[in-house]
């Protein structure tokens, strides 16, 4: 069988830039430096955002499994997300609005975000840096870019020149696949914009208005940074002037991401990231996610089952393995139906699992694991294709249950074999945890036990010729997802 290493040289990633899958390698052999950004924590984080962290999470896991030494640094934005361009960022509207400072607001948010990726049995970064913490180096990174000539200051706020840095420096809009001249053709007059030379510059730093709450001190006014100045100096001051890989989800490619890349080259010469990668959005019954409509749910409503939408809570290990059932650049719609399917597949994946300890050893096995194995890694080297490997673990779980009712044979070693890859992938890379679904070895004897019971009663009332108690005892375990079925040596069960 091939070795880890081996398996590590065919990572291919689906390059955003570039619009095409493209061989992992990384700026520094062997090391991976990973951003993603993280919350404006001005409020609750929403489900759209939990898929993202959950999909880069199952990245950061997979690159370390695979042997790189992984930085992975995801932001917290505390100040600076402006709306729309407006003189306002998010959270000082909020803490407006609640009568509440910023800070409070901010505390209050971060622990919720964290709370809720903690559910979801996600790993935290090496490195959570916020806006606030970096104000000297957002100055100085606005100073380096005005020094060279692509940002201007205008009635104390800094704004990027996009239209100069377009001409002389790079294309910009060329991860977004816009056209700078449609851009401004299409731009409608916002606040602020009377300051600009250009209607797509955007803002470095901007000078705060006496009511705003959150502002420092600067060389050209006591105001605070632009949202997307805070990403640029986090992700180059922890991770270099270029990096490896830089993730968020699919609505940040513009404008975020786009101003990232332009400033990252006008200050430093270089494209500040190698590999840009997106996560789809996620949709509720086939709809688009709005509080206005109703049609929305928080992470925290879906695990206390105290909504109006589903009829029972899910756990945050069915949550994530219902996410994980589709790739991370497509779109993915929760639904009812498709939360019990996740939570169906989730318990027969952990059974048999569990299973495997006990099964019976034989001296050949009728399951190619050396296959099986280079199945899983050809899935996740397919730019982390988690639907496929989930698929191709249950043709493991296929296999596990045919040897536990005595249709097929497995080695010792092969066994073991299984159970270590399972483990790998299952739990180390995919990140489920099994508390909520899995039985331990006691609670599955005596689970086996009541079934194996029901199956007696069923079989006396047979050989009574009591057909209509035979027959409601196998569909009320049929209704619970235990499917009996009979052969010439006896009675055994399967999951459905």
């Amino acid at each position: 069988m091939k070795d880890k290493a081996a398996f590590k040289q065919d990572l291919k990633i689906y390059n955003s830039l570039t619009g095409k899958k493209e061989k992992f390698e990384p700026v520094i052999p062997g090391h991976v430096g990973m951003y993603v950004c993280g919350p404006t924590v001005y409020s609750n984080v929403h489900l759209g955002n939990v898929r993202t962290f959950i999909s880069f999470d199952v990245i950061y896991r997979y690159l370390k499994f695979l042997g790189f030494k992984v930085r992975y640094v995801r932001n917290i934005t505390d100040a600076g997300h402006l709306e729309d361009d407006s003189q306002e960022d998010k959270i000082s509207k909020k803490a407006r609005l609640e009568k509440l400072e910023p800070m409070e607001i901010v505390q209050q948010y971060t622990i919720d975000f964290h709370k809720v990726l903690e559910l979801v049995n996600n790993l935290p970064p090496n490195i959570e840096p916020t806006a606030t913490g970096h104000i000297i180096e957002q100055i100085e990174m606005t100073k380096e870019i005005l020094d060279k000539g692509y940002a201007y200051e205008s009635n104390g706020s800094i704004y990027f020149d996009v239209v100069k840095y377009n001409k002389e420096v790079d294309k910009y809009g060329k991860l977004s696949g816009r056209n700078i001249e449609e851009m401004i053709a299409n731009t409608r007059v916002l606040d602020g914009q009377d300051e600009k030379r250009n209607p797509q510059d955007f803002a470095l730093w901007k000078k705060a208005k006496p009511q705003h709450i959150m502002r420092w001190p600067s060389p050209w006014s006591n105001g605070f940074p632009g949202w997307h100045l805070e990403c640029s100096v986090m992700s180059t001051k922890y991770l270099g002037e270029q990096f490896d890989i830089h993730g968020g989800g699919m609505d940040l490619k513009f404008p975020h991401h786009e101003c990232e890349i332009a400033q990252g080259k006008a200050a430093n010469g270089i494209d500040p990231v190698k590999y840009w990668m997106h996560a789809n959005m996620l949709t509720l019954n086939g709809k688009k996610m709005s509080k206005s409509t109703g049609n929305h749910l928080l992470p925290k409503e879906i695990f206390s089952g105290e909504n109006n939408i589903l009829s029972k809570a899910y756990s945050p290990a069915v949550v994530r393995f219902f996410m994980l059932q589709a790739h991370y650049r497509n779109i993915l719609d929760l639904s009812e139906d498709a939360l019990q399917a996740a939570e169906k597949g989730y318990k027969k994946l952990m059974e048999a699992i569990h299973s495997i300890k006990n099964l019976p050893e034989s001296s050949s096995t009728d399951f190619d694991v050396a296959q099986w194995q280079q199945s899983l890694y050809d899935a996740m080297n397919d730019d982390f294709n988690t639907p496929i490997l989930i698929a191709n673990l249950f043709e493991g779980v296929k296999f596990i249950n045919q040897v536990k009712y005595g249709q097929a044979k497995i080695s010792a070693a092969d066994k073991e074999k299984m159970e270590t890859l399972f483990n790998n992938f299952a739990f180390e890379v995919l990140g489920l945890h099994n508390q909520e679904a899995s039985l331990d070895n006691n609670q599955n004897q005596s689970f086996d036990k009541v079934i194996q019971l029901l199956i007696d009663l069923r079989n006396q009332a047979r050989a009574d010729k009591n057909w209509a108690l035979a027959d409601k005892i196998r569909d009320e375990l049929a209704k619970h997802g235990v499917q009996l079925k009979d052969g010439k040596e006896g009675t055994s069960y399967t999951f459905k």
